[in-house]
C-alpha cells in the first residue's frame, strides 16, 4: 500500500505539470498520467470480461488520441452497467470533464472517491470539475484537500494558480462596477405637453374665453438626448453590502430651447440579502435644469423588498419619500412631498428570454405652499412584455396608467381637478455588437383633464444607441 500511495502521489505531479503546461506533447503527457492512474485501480464490480475490458481499453485509446467527447459517447450508455466499478468511474469522469459535460463529471468522481477518498487524481478532476461549473467554493475546498497531501512543489505551483484564479473571482464578486452612456435622436409632436386647444373659457370669469399664448400650446420639435451613468455595488458578507450610483442626462431641442432639459440623479445604500429575500433601503438626491437654469431639486428615501418564488418568477414591493423644490421663486408655489408605495410581478418564461410583468402603485402629493389645486392622491397600473425575435433582437411593449386626484377647488375653473392619463409604448433592442444596443421606440400619451389647460396628446418616436460596460 505505501508503494502504490508513494507512485499515486507521483503521478499527481506530473498530472499537475501537465494541466499547468500548453501544447500537444504536455496533453499528451497529461493523458499518459491519466493512464497510468487508470491501470493502478482494479475492478470492484464485475468480472474483468473480455467485452468489459475492451470498452475500457477503446475509450482510454479515445482519450490519449485527444477525443474525450467520443469517449464520453461510449462510455455514458453503460453508466448503469458499470457504475461503482472504480476504473470505470474514473474513466467515465475524465471523459466527461474534457469532453464538456463537468457536471456529470462530478457524479462519476464522487462514486470514485467514495470507495478511496485518498484518490488524489480523481480528487485533482472533481475540483477541476467544480471550477468549470463556476462552484468555486468546492473547487477551493477540493484544491485545498490535494494540497494537504504535501504535493511536489511543481504541483503546489499549479494549485497556487488555481487558487489565485478562484480569490481573483471572489473579489471581483464582491464589488462589481457597471456603467453605460447613449445617446438618442428623436420627434415629439408635443415638447412642452400643452394642450392643443388656444382658446380657454374660465367659469369663475362667466366662461371668460382667454387666448392662450404660442408657448402654452402643443408644440412639435425634433430633439436629441445623451446622457450616461454607473453604479459600484460591493458585498462585505454573503448577507449584506452597499451600493452606490450616478445619472447624468440631457435633452435638447432644435428649436423650443426654452425647454432643454438636464438632470443629476444620485443614489446610495444598502442590500441584505436572506435566502430568496433581497432587501435595498437608500438615499436618492437629484437636480434638474431648465433652459440652463436651475429648475428643481429632490431628495428621499426608498426601499423595496424582492421575492423569488423560483428562478422565473419574483415579486417585487416598494416604497419612496422625498421632497421636491422648486428653485425660482416664481414656482415655489408648486413644491411637494412625495409618497409611493407599490408592488409588482414578473415572470420569465421557460426559454429564459420572455417576460411578461405588472405594477400597480399608490402615490400622494402634499403641497408645501398652498399649491393651486392643493394636495393629488394617485393610483396606477402598468403592464408590458418582451420577447425574442432571434438571436440579436427581442421586441418589448408596454402600457400604464395613472389617475390623480386633488383636493381642492381651482379657484379659475371652480372644480377639483381630476387627471386620467395613459401611454402605451413599442420598440425593440438589436444586440449589434457585445455590450452594444440599438432601440427604436414609438410613445404615444394622453392626459385627460376636467381643466383643460393640463390636457395634452403626445407622439414620440425616437432612436438611441447605447453602450454598457
Amino acid at each position: 500500500m505505501q508503494i502504490l500511495k508513494a507512485m499515486t502521489v507521483g503521478m499527481v505531479a506530473l498530472s499537475f505539470v501537465a494541466l499547468s503546461a500548453q501544447g500537444a506533447d504536455e496533453q499528451d503527457a497529461d493523458e499518459k498520467v491519466r493512464s497510468v492512474f487508470v491501470k493502478l485501480l482494479s475492478p470492484k464490480k464485475i468480472e474483468n470480461t473480455p467485452a468489459y475490458e475492451k470498452l475500457l481499453a477503446d475509450a482510454e485509446a479515445l482519450l490519449n488520441s485527444g477525443k474525450p467527447a467520443e469517449a464520453y459517447a461510449l462510455l455514458e450508455p453503460m453508466d448503469f452497467d458499470y457504475s461503482g466499478n472504480m476504473r470505470f468511474d474514473y474513466l467515465l469522469g475524465i471523459a466527461a470533464l474534457d469532453g464538456g459535460h463537468p457536471d456529470k463529471a462530478t457524479l462519476a468522481l464522487e462514486r470514485v472517491l467514495a470507495v478511496d477518498p485518498n484518490f488524489a487524481g480523481a480528487r485533482l478532476d472533481m475540483a477541476r470539475a467544480y471550477f468549470h461549473l463556476g462552484d468555486l467554493p468546492r473547487a477551493k475546498i477540493e484544491f485545498i484537500a490535494v494540497m494537504k497531501q504535501e504535493p511536489p512543489e511543481a504541483a503546489r505551483i499549479t494549485i497556487e494558480k488555481y487558487l489565485n484564479a478562484i480569490a481573483a473571482a471572489e473579489q471581483a464578486k464582491k464589488t462589481h462596477y457597471s456603467g453605460y452612456v447613449q445617446a438618442a435622436l428623436g420627434r415629439d409632436s408635443n415638447v412642452n405637453y400643452s394642450p392643443s386647444q388656444s382658446q380657454i373659457a374660465v367659469p369663475a370669469l362667466d366662461n371668460l374665453v382667454f387666448t392662450l399664448s404660442p408657448s402654452n400650446l402643443q408644440t412639435p420639435d425634433n430633439y436629441y438626448t445623451s446622457g450616461g451613468g454607473g453604479e459600484v455595488n460591493r458585498s462585505f458578507t454573503d448577507t449584506w453590502g452597499a451600493y452606490g450610483g450616478v445619472d447624468l442626462q440631457k435633452r435638447g431641442n432644435s428649436s423650443m430651447t426654452a425647454f432643454d432639459s438636464s438632470s443629476l440623479d444620485t443614489h446610495a445604500g444598502v442590500v441584505l440579502t436572506y435566502g430568496k429575500d433581497n432587501f435595498r433601503f437608500g438615499g436618492t438626491f437629484g437636480e434638474s435644469t431648465l433652459a440652463e437654469l436651475a429648475y428643481r431639486n429632490s431628495a428621499g428615501l426608498t426601499g423595496d423588498w424582492r421575492h423569488s418564488f423560483s428562478q422565473n418568477e419574483q415579486l417585487s414591493v416598494f416604497a419612496q419619500y422625498g421632497g421636491n423644490r422648486f428653485v425660482q421663486s416664481a414656482m415655489q408655489i408648486n413644491d411637494f412631498d412625495l409618497a409611493v408605495i407599490g408592488a409588482g410581478m414578473q415572470h420569465i418564461f421557460a426559454d429564459g428570454k420572455t417576460v411578461l410583468f405588472g405594477s400597480l402603485n399608490w402615490s400622494y402629493e402634499h403641497t408645501i405652499n398652498d399649491r393651486a389645486d392643493g394636495n393629488k392622491t394617485g393610483y396606477g397600473l402598468r403592464v408590458g412584455g418582451q420577447m425574442p425575435i432571434n438571436g440579436s433582437v427581442d421586441a418589448y411593449a408596454n402600457t400604464g396608467y395613472q389617475l390623480g386626484r386633488y383636493d381642492k377647488d381651482n379657484v379659475a375653473f371652480l372644480t377639483a381637478r381630476s387627471d386620467a392619463q395613459y401611454d402605451v409604448a413599442a420598440g425593440g433592442n438589436w444586440h449589434f455588437a457585445k455590450l452594444w444596443t440599438m432601440r427604436p421606440q414609438v410613445v404615444y400619451a394622453s392626459n385627460n383633464s376636467n381643466i383643460p389647460i393640463y390636457g395634452f396628446n403626445r407622439l414620440d418616436a425616437s432612436i438611441s444607441v447605447r453602450r454598457d460596460f
